[in-house]
C-alpha cells in the first residue's frame, strides 16, 4: 500500500532544511519467506520531527533500520535525493563500549579521524552539554538508563548529524529522564538535525511530532501532519490505536 504523501504547503510553517530527502520506492523486506514490510513508496523530506507509531510488530524498528541503511530492502529502492547525509542512530537499549563515559566519546572521535589532542576537550564539552561531566570517568555500562541514553545522545552530538534516528529511546526511563531526552531531541532539531523517531507514547508524540508515520502489520497506512493524525486519523487502525484499543 502506498502511503499518502505530505505536500510542502501542509508543512509550510516548519523550518526549511538542506537535508536531502529520503525516498522509499516500492521498497519491501522479507525474511525466511515472510514479508515484514509491504512495498512502500513515500518520501521523508525537510528538517522535521517525524514520529513513527503503531502497535507491536507493526514494522517500526525495521523501517528505521532500512532508512538508516543497517538493512537493505529485499526489493525496491531506498535512496537519498542527493549525497547521503551524516547520520546517527540511538537505540532503545544503548550500545556502549566497556569503557568510561568519556572514553566512549573519544573513541567515536578517533573513528571520525579527529586529531587526538582535540578529542578529550570535545568529549568533555559534549558531556557537559548533556549533564554528564561529573560522570566522565565512570564506566559507561554502570550508568543509569537515563544517563546511558544521554551518553549516546552526546556521542551522536559529536557527529553533528544531519539526520538522527531514535528507536524508542525513552521506553524504559522515568519521567525526569524522559524529559531530558526529549529536550535533547528538540535541541538537535533546533540546530538543524532532521529527526526520525519511533514511540508508543501518544503524549510524547503529541509533544514532539511535526508529522506522524503510522504503521500496521508491515504497512505504512498514514503519513500526515501530526495535528491531522491526532484529530482526524484516516484509518480505522489508527483511530483504534489513539483510543488505546488493541489493534489486530
Amino acid at each position: 500500500m502506498n502511503a499518502p504523501l505530505l505536500t510542502p504547503s501542509q508543512l509550510s510553517h516548519m523550518p526549511p532544511s538542506v537535508v536531502p530527502a529520503l525516498h522509499f520506492q516500492q521498497a519491501h523486506f522479507e525474511h525466511r519467506g515472510h514479508r515484514l514490510l509491504a512495498p512502500t513508496t513515500l518520501t521523508l523530506s525537510g528538517c522535521y520531527r517525524t514520529l513513527i507509531m503503531g502497535p507491536n510488530g507493526a514494522g517500526k524498528s525495521l523501517f528505521m533500520r532500512l532508512a538508516h541503511g543497517l538493512l537493505y530492502p529485499s526489493g525496491g529502492q531506498i535512496s537519498w535525493g542527493g549525497a547521503a547525509p551524516v547520520q546517527a542512530m540511538v537505540f532503545q537499549r544503548p550500545v556502549l563500549l566497556r569503557r568510561s563515559a568519556i572514553d566512549n566519546l573519544t573513541y567515536a572521535l578517533a573513528v571520525q579521524g579527529v586529531p587526538w589532542r582535540q578529542r578529550k576537550p570535545l568529549a568533555m564539552q559534549a558531556l557537559e552539554k548533556f549533564g554528564l561531566a561529573a560522570l566522565a570517568r565512570r564506566p559507561a555500562r554502570v550508568l543509569s538508563g537515563g544517563e546511558q541514553q544521554r551518553l549516546t545522545l552526546a556521542r551522536a552530538w559529536l557527529l553533528k548529524p544531519a539526520v538522527l534516528f531514535l528507536d524508542e529511546p525513552t521506553s524504559a526511563l522515568d519521567p525526569a529522564a524522559i524529559k531530558s531526552v526529549e529536550d535533547a531531541v528538540n535541541e538537535f532539531h533546533q540546530n538543524g538535525t532532521r529527526i526520525v523517531m519511533t514511540t508508543h507514547d501518544l503524549h510524547q508524540a503529541k509533544r514532539l511530532a511535526d508529522d506522524v508515520l503510522f504503521m500496521y502489520s508491515g504497512q505504512v497506512l498514514e503519513h500526515t501532519p501530526a495535528e491531522r493524525f491526532f484529530n482526524a486519523p484516516a484509518s480505522s487502525q489508527a483511530r483504534a490505536f489513539i483510543r488505546g484499543e488493541l489493534v489486530w
